[in-house]
């Protein structure tokens, strides 16, 4: 068993013009660049949350290496999975491959991390997951995953919380089928049942292109509710079609839906609708928002799901290289992080002998006037 250690938080520069510094192996300087990867989707449809988080650890990376507090230069590594569990092995590869990186942001998504998990597992890198949220991930015994985030064993449970307290007699509950909605979908149905709501089970992929039929089916079914747990690209269509075939149920999804580019795709078809997530308002906390400042400062636009986690994540990774005193390796940075205690800015980041995350707090957010807005954690909206 791995002992804790406690680690303090660097108190980042202000943020001003930023730039990527450092390459792979010694500096000419004297310095040693370390590099820190992120695995998720970069490009395809789910572009906007990849950006968040990708944004998130630049700033962190940015920070550290102004700051003039360490002997090292850390240096950023895109490894794009597209969202996709078929681009998985492919972006992973390219991490492993590169010798100088240290530690793994990501997998963003469950099913792409399903696959990657076992070989960062393989190659001693350490992969931080800020976002991955499927149960089952830290059950298989992947010998260097993390889970930086409560999975949706939480998350699931707060849905059914929500709609239980709302009054809610009757849910359907639609999962994309993938291994994310899934599992969602899986707690969600099982929360409701416990507290005696009916619910009804349905699975629509992703990849449908005319939800026309499934909404008239679910408007019919005269459920008072839907829980969509998959992601915003597939959610906008659903939710028009839903729109359209008069739908006047509360619409709930997960964190897979909460970003801006959902509103973007789906305009008024949303209004109304409930996001839950794993992770605060950074801008309106009052640890984040001199945070949300320095982002919005330097990528033009405010920080979005698990922008500010993502920092804090990257920030641990750097301090546990630095308390290593150069004695610096892919096994000795995992055997760090996974023993750590570190206060970020967003939670304290701790993980048990599974490498799951040891907090379950979730947050609910609503849609209205066309923008997604913070409501409050679940647990103070339900009473518990």
């Amino acid at each position: 068993m791995l002992s804790k250690t406690i680690v303090r938080l660097a108190i980042p520069v202000a943020a001003g013009a930023l730039v990527l510094t450092g390459c792979g192996g010694d500096e000419g300087g004297g310095g040693t660049t370390y590099k820190i990867a992120y695995q998720g989707p970069l490009s395809g449809q789910n572009v906007g949350l990849g950006e968040n988080m990708q944004n998130g650890i630049q700033l962190a990376i940015n920070e550290a290496n102004d700051s003039g507090d360490y002997d090292f230069e850390i240096e950023y590594v895109p490894a794009d999975d597209q969202g996709s569990e078929t681009q998985a092995t492919t972006a992973a590869q390219s991490a492993i491959d590169d010798q100088d990186v240290m530690a793994v942001v990501g997998p963003a998504f469950s099913g792409p991390a399903n696959i990657s998990a076992p070989l960062y597992g393989e190659a001693g890198l350490a992969a931080v997951s800020t976002s991955a949220t499927n149960p089952t991930l830290t059950e298989q015994g992947f010998p260097t995953f993390l889970r930086a985030v409560p999975n949706d064993s939480a998350q699931g449970a707060g849905m059914a919380e929500f709609l239980a307290a709302e009054g809610v007699g009757s849910v359907v509950v639609v999962d994309d089928v993938s291994p994310y909605g899934e599992g969602l979908a899986d707690v969600a149905e099982a929360g409701l049942s416990e507290a005696g709501v009916t619910v009804e089970r349905q699975s629509i992929p992703a990849d449908t292109v005319d939800y026309s039929n499934a909404a008239r089916n679910i408007v019919e079914s005269g459920a008072e509710a839907l829980i969509y747990a998959g992601y915003y690209e597939a959610l906008a269509p659903f939710a028009t079609r839903l729109s359209e075939a008069g739908f006047e149920g509360i619409g709930v999804s997960g964190d897979g839906s909460n970003d801006d580019e959902l509103i973007n795709l789906a305009s008024d078809a949303v209004e109304g609708w409930y996001l839950t997530c794993p992770c605060t308002d950074a801008t309106q906390e009052e640890s984040t928002q001199a945070f949300a400042e320095r982002y919005e400062e330097e990528f033009g636009i405010p920080p979005g799901t698990y922008s500010a986690e993502s920092y804090d994540v990257t920030n641990m990774i750097i301090e546990q290289i630095a308390g290593l005193n150069g004695d610096v390796s892919r096994e000795s940075v995992h055997e760090a992080l996974a023993g750590a205690e570190y206060e970020g800015l967003t939670k304290t980041f701790s993980f048990d002998e599974q490498g799951e995350f040891t907090q379950q707090a979730i947050f609910m957010y609503q849609i209205e006037g066309g923008e997604i807005g913070y409501v409050g954690a679940i647990e103070e909206l339900v009473g518990g």
